[in-house]
């Protein structure tokens, strides 16, 4: 028997299905599944990654006893800096690399591995050049060397404190972020081309999704190219952007520090404290007391053309060289690096920013830019700009769905039924394109699918429903 309450199942299956304007209901219903699901993961990351870029000067203030120094005079070799180093350690073993003070007023960083250390972190040592007194003994992290403050911030950033598997969070808000810009896009201009809108709508439902729309069209190249360096430091699409990369020729020159067999060791474009590789060697020193020609290593380099205040010193192993890189990322950008041999203090090998392929260089250089070191305290203004609004317009997202949602017993508006109203060659479209995106994009992938999986059954349980009732 026919329940006599009218049903508020919204239009039948026949009646929805009208060709008219489905790209766009097919665009609107994807832009609010990715928006309402991976929303949570981009607010976060554009919160923690706004934490990060802000804090440089209140890291610097925080260890300001520890990072410089009001000595003068003639500072003391390298050689005896790495000595007072080893001193303040009780070790014989050399470090794995140094930082000299780059500028007056600076300290010397000298950095150890320590087995209970993670991926690219280094107990670091550091040494006031003029004195040889240990100013503190901290562990750093990373290309940046930054120190535990932002270090946790970082972590924060990346994976959420949950180790390599909370990495997942970052790469899905990465792989869905230009997606949802560009869709945002499209359903902009779609709802103000071709009529006249008023700039000050007076309904508040449409002033809100206005502005919504607004905002993310304004930073919409700021969205795709987050989005695209957040993907290249990745776990599973930085992968396949890597092996892309070396395909077509359009990685780092490698600096080969091999003294035999060994094989050469690439420099990585990702920023280390990202990434998880560090800047340094890969290999625990093994040479007896290489510190001693430390200082001749380093005059050998600059002789070479390392002419950055910003240095790092790699030591040698039995089967590699040493190795001397530059490591200041902002503009100009300054990462040659060389290999000197370890008796002869010849120039093995070399590795040049001039020499890198333009998309080696723009990929560099989208990664400092990330990280808000590439234009200094004008970059850090404008990424902190950045992440603030897109926090905004996710929360406007919220909202509009908030006060949009059907009732509970309306018909679905489920991705399935639009997907239905398309043309067989529009179908078509959409699976090769879904299939080589969830393929480049892992992340992307495996979230579509689910997003299909509960899609599919909500519209099949509305279907199986509505039929049940006209019956």
């Amino acid at each position: 028997m026919r329940d006599p309450t009218p049903h508020r199942s919204g239009p039948s299956i026949a009646a929805s299905a009208r060709p008219n304007g489905s790209i766009r209901a097919f665009v609107a219903r994807l832009h609010f599944y990715a928006g309402l699901f991976v929303g949570p993961f981009i607010l976060i990351a554009a919160l923690t990654g706004t934490l990060y870029v802000v804090t440089p000067q209140i890291e610097a203030s925080l260890y300001r006893e520890v990072l410089h120094t009001n000595s003068q005079g003639n500072p003391a070799s390298l050689a005896a800096q790495v000595e007072a180093a080893q001193l303040h350690m009780a070790t014989a073993e050399s470090p794995r690399a140094v930082r000299p003070a780059p500028h007056p007023g600076d300290v010397s960083r000298i950095m150890f591995a320590a087995p209970d250390l993670g991926p690219s972190e280094y107990r670091t040592v550091f040494v006031d050049p003029f004195t040889l007194r240990i100013t503190g003994d901290l562990v750093t992290y990373g290309t940046s060397g930054i120190l535990p403050f932002r270090t946790t911030l970082d972590y924060l950033h990346r994976s959420l404190m949950l180790g390599e598997l909370g990495r997942a969070y970052s790469e899905l808000a990465a792989s869905w972020l230009w997606i949802l810009a560009l869709g945002g896009l499209c359903l902009f201009l779609w709802r103000n081309t071709g009529r006249m809108r008023s700039r000050k709508p007076d309904h508040a439902a449409i002033r809100l999704r206005h502005r919504h729309g607004l905002t993310g069209v304004v930073l919409l190249v700021g969205l795709v190219f987050i989005s695209a360096t957040g993907l290249t430091w990745s776990e599973w699409a930085g992968a396949r952007i890597s092996d892309a990369r070396s395909a077509f020729g359009w990685v780092t020159p490698p600096l080969n520090l091999s003294l035999g067999s060994a094989p050469p060791i690439a420099e990585h474009d990702g920023h280390a404290h990202h990434d998880g590789h560090g800047s340094a060697m890969t290999a625990m020193p093994t040479m007896a007391d290489p510190a001693r020609s430390i200082d001749d290593v380093l005059r050998a380099a600059r002789a070479a053309g390392i002419d950055s205040p910003m240095v790092e010193i790699g030591f040698p192993t039995e089967t590699q060289a040493w190795a001397v890189r530059e490591y200041d990322r902002s503009w100009p950008t300054q990462v040659d690096a060389v290999a000197v041999h370890p008796e002869t203090l010849d120039i093995m090998s070399r590795s040049d920013f001039a020499t890198f392929p333009w998309v080696a260089k723009l990929i560099r250089w989208g990664i400092d830019a990330h990280m808000g070191v590439l234009f200094g305290p004008v970059n850090q203004f404008i990424l902190a700009g950045f992440g603030i609004a897109l926090c905004i317009t996710v929360i406007y997202g919220y909202r509009i769905w908030w006060n949009q949602r059907p009732p509970a017993d309306a018909f679905p508006r489920t991705l399935m039924l639009v997907w239905l109203q398309l043309s067989p060659v529009a179908k078509a479209v959409c699976l090769a394109s879904g299939a080589f995106l969830g393929w480049c994009l892992p992340m992307l992938g495996i979230s579509l699918a689910v997003f299909v999986a509960i899609d599919g059954l909500r519209w099949y349980g509305a279907r199986k429903g509505q039929n049940f009732a006209d019956a």
